[in-house]
C-alpha cells in the first residue's frame, strides 16, 4: 500500500493546519501543580510595540528549542507567554497617534500574538497576561504595601530631569543638549519625593548567592553583577571646617584609596551640599549672587552619572575651606558639577594627581596636583602634570610626598591612616556598596498606581489592602504636558484611611522594572486571586530552570528580578533564594545597512529589502543601488537590526515566504546561540533547502509503500550497519548538543548529515528498508523542535504523534563498529581506501593497501618505509 502526499515542501499548506491541530489539541497546556519530571522555560515577554522582530525570533526560537527537547525527553514544560505592557513608549506612542495607551497596547498585542503563534512556539496560551491589567499589578500593590509597612520602602527628595513646559520628569535619554527631548525647553534640576526600594538592604546577599549561580549564568554576566553591586572597602574620612563660626560641621567623603590621603589638594561638593548653600547665602547678603547663579546652573545640568563623566567640567570656589585630617592645612572647597549629592555624602576629596575627573578639573581652575603614588617606582621628578596618566591608581604603588607615610603600599598605608585618624574621630573603615536604592516613582500615566495616599495631617499612609486594587484609568489620552492623573479629581481625591479627612491620591506611577521583576512568578498561577503565586504552584514551577534574553538586560533587570525574589521569599510567597537557576544571554541579530550621505553630513537610511545588489561568484556585494531611483547607495557594513539604521528584516515576510520552520532552522543554523547572527539571504534559502529535501526523502519513501518496520540487527549488510551507526551516533551527538551544550547549529549540521546519509542508501531488502525507516523517523524526531510543523506532518504519515513521541534512545550496540575506514597514502597523497575488519592485523593492512590497484600504479620500486597507523591510514614511502 503507498501513501500518497505531495511531493514537495509546501510550508504554508502544513503549518497553519499543524497549528490548529495543537491548539485544538492543547498540547502545550500544564496544570498549576506537577508531579514527574518536570521543567520550567522561560524566554524574557516582549513589550507590545506593534510587531515581531529578528530579535524576538531568535530569542523564543532558543526557548522553544529546549523546551520542545525536554518534552520530547519525557518532561511536563511550562513554556508561558505574556506582555511587559507598561510603559514610556505606550505613552508617547498615545501621544503621537492622539489615543488612549491602552488602546494602542492591546491593539499590538493582538497583532504580535498572532505572529508568535504564526512561529509555531510551543506555549501555553491559557497563561498569557499582559502587565497592564489590574489582575497583574493588583499583587505588585500589595507586596509595595507590606514591604512600606516594613520599612523596606521609603519615600525621599530626588533630583530629577524636570521639563518645565510639558510639566514632567524626563529620563536622563530623553535630555538632549540640555533640552526636553519634546519641548525643546532648558532642563531644570529638581527635587522632588520619590518612593525607594531598600535594594541596598540585600546587596550582600545578591552579592554571595551569585556565587551559586556560576555553574548555571554566563561568567560575564556574573562579573556585571558584581560590578554593579559594587562592595567596596574604604574609610570615611572627615575634614573638619576651617571656618567654624560659619559652618560647624566638616565634610566626610567616603573613598576606597585612603593611601592617596596626602594627595588632596582641594574638597569638592555637590551644588545642592549644605555647605555650598551656606557659602551662597553669605554671599548674597554681601549682595553677590554669583554662586547662587552657579548653583542655579548646575541644577540645569544631567543627572546621569555617565553624562558627568564626559560633561565640561564646571566649578566655583566657595570662599570656605576645610582642615586636612592629617597635616591641618586649610584646604579649598570648590562646587563642581562633576559631584551628584544624591551619591554619598555629596563630597568628595579631590586627588587630581590619581583621579582623571580632578585632573581635568584641577588643570582648568589651576589647582594644586600633588603626586603621591609612585607607580613605576621611579623618581617622581621624571613626573609631570601633563603625564598624568602616568601617575594614575595602581594600588602596587608606594607612597610618595608623603611624609611619614612614605613608602607603604596601599594596603600598609589604608592601616597606617584608619590607626592615626580613628581615634580622633576623623575617620573609620566602612564596606560600601556601589549599588543604589531603586527609585521607583516615575511622574508617567501610563504604570501601576503606587498605593499610598497622601495626607496633611497623617503623611503619606498605604492603601488598605481591600481597597486593592487601585485602578488606573484606562480612557485618558495624554497630551504630553505633566501626568494627566494630576488633572483628574475622580482619580486622586480620597480620603485618609487613617483619620477619615480628606487626602490626595498618589499620581506617580510605578518603574515599569517592577512589573518584569516577578512576572516570572505569576506564570506559575496566572489566575490566582488570592495573592502573587499560588503557593502550591510556586512550589511545583519556580524557580525557573532556563531563562533565555538579551545580554542588554544583564544588570537592571536581572538584578532587580533576584531583588524580588527574596522580597517575595521574605514574604512568604515563593521558596528558595534565586529565580533562574540557569541563564543564556542570545547574541544579537546583524544586518547589512545602506545609506546615503547629505553635504550637511545627514544619514539617510535603505532597508535592505529596498536594496539592488550586484554580487560576484563568491556572493561577495559589488554595489548596491536603491530600487526606488536605481542610484548607488553606500555599503554601510552588517550592523545591529534596529530602526535607527532601518536594516531590519520582518520576520513575517520570512515566514510569508518560506515558513516559520525555515526561519526557525536558519536562525538556530546560523551561529551559536550566545553570538551575534549575521543574517544572509543565502543562509535563510538554504535552511529552506535543507527542508526540501528532509521532505522529499520521507514523501519518496512513503510513496513506496515500506512496510518493513522490524530491523533484524543479527543480519545487517556493511551499509545497513553503517547507516544504523550513523543514525544513532547523530542520536547521541543531537541529545548533547541541545541539552548540555545548547550548540543547536551543530545539531542542525548532525541532522544534514543524517539526512546526506540516508540520501544515499539504496535499500535492497526488507531489512534494508526497515532500516531507512528508522533513519528517516529518527531524523524527523530530532528535527521537531527546529521545525515541528514539517516534522509533525510527516511523522504523522509513519503512523507516529509528534504530540506523544519521546526522544529516541540510543541503541550502544549499533554504535559498535565491525570495520575500519583505512586511507591509503603513497609518499603522503591520498591514493586509495580499504574498508576492512576492525581487527586486521598490521600486515593484511600493509597487504591490502599494496594490492590496491589504484596504489600499484604508484609503487615504482621498493619501498623505503611502510606506516600504520591504526585505524586510519597507511602510507607506503617509495
Amino acid at each position: 500500500m503507498t501513501t500518497h502526499i505531495d511531493p514537495e515542501y509546501q510550508a504554508s499548506a502544513i503549518e497553519a493546519q499543524v497549528q490548529q491541530d495543537w491548539e485544538a489539541r492543547k498540547a502545550f497546556k500544564v496544570a498549576d501543580t506537577v508531579e514527574g519530571k518536570h521543567r520550567y522555560i522561560l524566554s524574557m515577554f516582549p513589550y507590545p510595540s506593534g510587531k515581531l522582530h529578528m530579535g524576538h525570533v531568535r530569542n523564543y526560537t532558543i526557548g522553544d528549542v529546549i523546551s520542545r527537547f525536554h518534552r520530547l525527553k519525557g518532561e511536563t514544560v511550562l513554556q508561558p507567554m505574556g506582555w511587559d505592557a507598561f510603559g514610556l513608549p505606550a505613552e508617547n506612542a498615545a501621544i503621537a497617534h492622539q489615543v488612549a495607551p491602552a488602546k494602542w497596547t492591546f491593539e499590538n498585542i493582538a497583532y504580535m500574538r498572532d505572529q508568535l503563534k504564526k512561529l509555531g512556539l510551543s506555549v501555553d496560551w491559557d497563561r498569557e497576561f499582559a502587565t497592564c491589567t489590574p489582575e497583574y499589578y493588583h499583587w505588585e500593590q500589595w507586596l509595595f504595601v507590606q514591604l512600606y509597612k516594613k520599612g523596606l520602602i521609603y519615600r525621599k527628595l530626588s533630583t530629577v530631569n524636570w521639563d518645565p513646559v510639558d510639566q514632567t520628569v524626563l529620563a536622563n535619554e530623553q535630555v538632549e543638549n540640555g533640552r526636553g527631548w519634546r519641548s525643546g525647553a532648558l532642563v531644570e534640576k529638581r527635587d522632588i519625593p520619590m518612593y525607594y526600594f531598600r535594594i541596598t538592604d540585600y546587596a550582600q546577599e545578591l552579592l554571595d548567592d551569585l556565587d551559586t549561580l556560576k555553574d548555571g549564568w554566563p561568567q560575564q554576566v556574573l562579573t556585571m553583577q558584581r560590578n554593579w553591586i559594587g562592595r567596596s572597602t574604604g574609610m570615611d574620612i572627615t575634614f573638619p571646617s576651617a571656618n567654624t563660626e560659619v559652618y560647624a560641621d566638616g565634610i566626610t567623603v567616603y573613598t576606597t584609596r585612603a593611601d592617596t590621603l596626602m594627595g588632596v589638594t582641594y574638597v569638592a561638593v555637590a551644588a545642592e551640599h549644605p555647605m555650598a548653600l551656606k557659602a551662597a547665602a553669605l554671599q548674597a547678603e554681601a549682595g553677590d549672587s554669583t554662586l547662587a547663579a552657579f548653583i542655579e546652573e548646575c541644577r540645569m545640568g544631567s543627572v546621569a552619572e555617565a553624562d558627568l563623566a564626559t560633561a565640561e567640567k564646571k566649578g566655583m570656589a566657595t570662599g570656605l575651606s576645610v582642615k586636612h585630617p592629617v597635616t591641618g592645612e586649610d584646604l579649598p572647597v570648590w562646587i563642581a558639577n562633576y559631584v551628584l549629592m544624591s551619591y554619598g555624602s555629596g563630597a568628595v576629596m579631590a586627588v587630581p594627581a590619581h583621579d582623571e575627573r580632578d585632573f581635568e578639573f584641577a588643570n582648568k581652575f589651576n589647582l594644586p596636583i600633588t603626586q603621591v603614588i609612585d607607580a613605576k617606582g621611579a623618581d617622581d621628578a621624571e613626573y609631570s602634570a601633563t603625564e598624568w596618566q602616568e601617575w594614575y591608581g595602581s594600588k602596587d604603588g608606594k607612597l610618595v610626598n608623603s611624609g611619614e607615610f612614605d613608602g607603604l603600599d596601599f594596603q600598609a598605608a589604608f592601616d597606617a591612616f584608619l590607626a592615626k585618624l580613628e581615634p580622633q574621630g576623623l575617620a573609620n573603615a566602612k564596606v560600601q556598596f556601589r549599588l543604589r536604592d531603586w527609585g521607583v516613582s516615575r511622574q508617567r500615566y501610563w504604570g501601576c498606581p503606587i498605593p499610598m495616599i497622601n495626607c496633611e495631617k497623617c503623611g503619606q499612609v498605604p492603601v488598605p489592602e481591600d481597597q486593592l486594587p487601585v485602578v488606573l484609568p484606562t480612557d485618558v489620552v495624554p497630551d504630553g504636558s505633566g501626568n494627566p492623573l494630576n488633572k483628574m479629581p475622580e482619580f486622586y481625591q480620597t480620603t485618609c484611611p487613617s483619620c477619615g479627612g480628606e487626602a490626595r491620591r498618589e499620581t506617580d506611577t510605578l518603574d515599569t522594572f517592577v512589573e518584569s521583576s516577578w512576572y516570572y512568578a505569576r506564570y506559575a498561577s496566572p489566575d490566582f486571586t488570592g495573592g502573587m503565586v499560588k503557593p502550591e504552584a510556586a512550589q511545583s514551577w519556580l524557580p525557573v530552570n532556563q531563562y533565555i534574553g538579551g545580554v542588554e538586560h544583564a544588570i537592571l533587570h536581572l538584578l532587580y528580578a533576584r531583588f524580588f525574589h527574596k522580597l517575595m521569599r521574605d514574604e512568604g510567597v515563593v521558596q528558595g533564594n534565586e529565580p533562574f537557576t540557569n541563564l543564556l544571554t542570545q547574541g544579537m541579530v546583524l544586518a547589512d545597512t545602506f545609506y546615503r550621505e547629505a553635504e550637511n553630513g545627514k544619514k539617510t537610511w535603505f532597508n535592505p529589502a529596498d536594496i539592488l545588489l550586484e554580487k560576484d561568484e563568491k556572493g561577495r556585494i559589488l554595489s548596491a543601488k536603491y530600487s526606488g531611483d536605481g542610484q548607488d547607495v553606500v555599503i554601510g557594513g552588517q550592523e545591529k537590526m534596529s530602526k535607527s539604521k532601518n536594516n531590519g528584516i520582518d520576520p513575517q515576510a520570512i515566514i510569508d515566504q518560506y515558513g516559520a520552520d525555515t526561519a526557525r532552522v536558519f536562525m538556530m543554523f546560523a551561529a551559536p546561540p550566545d553570538q551575534s547572527l549575521e543574517w544572509s539571504d543565502a543562509g535563510v534559502e538554504g535552511a529552506n533547502r535543507f527542508l526540501k529535501r528532509v521532505w522529499r526523502l520521507a514523501a519518496g519513501f512513503l510513496e513506496q509503500g515500506n512496510p518493513a518496520t522490524t530491523i533484524d540487527t543479527a543480519n545487517l549488510s556493511q551499509y545497513a550497519q553503517d547507516l544504523r551507526r550513523k543514525t544513532h551516533e547523530t542520536i547521541q551527538k543531537v541529545g548533547d548538543d541541545i541539552e548540555r551544550r545548547h550548540a543547536f547549529n551543530t545539531a542542525i549540521a548532525a541532522l544534514m548529515e543524517l539526512l546526506n546519509a540516508s540520501n544515499k542508501f539504496e535499500a535492497k531488502d526488507d531489512n534494508d528498508i526497515a532500516v531507512l525507516r528508522e533513519a528517516i523517523t529518527t531524523l524527523l524526531t530530532l528535527l521537531a523542535p527546529f521545525a515541528p510543523h514539517l516534522s509533525q506532518t510527516l511523522l504523522s504519515q509513519f503512523g507516529v504523534d509528534l504530540v506523544q513521541v519521546t526522544f529516541p534512545v540510543v541503541d550502544e550496540s549499533a554504535l559498535t563498529r565491525n570495520t575500519q575506514t583505512i586511507v591509503v597514502q603513497v609518499n603522503g597523497k591520498l591514493r586509495g581506501k580499504l574498508e576492512v575488519s576492525i581487527d586486521a592485523s598490521k600486515d593484511e593492512l600493509l597487504a591490502l593497501a599494496k594490492a590496491l590497484p589504484e596504489v600499484q600504479q604508484f609503487l615504482t620500486g621498493p619501498t623505503k618505509k611502510e606506516i600504520v597507523v591504526p585505524n586510519k591510514l597507511v602510507n607506503l614511502v617509495v
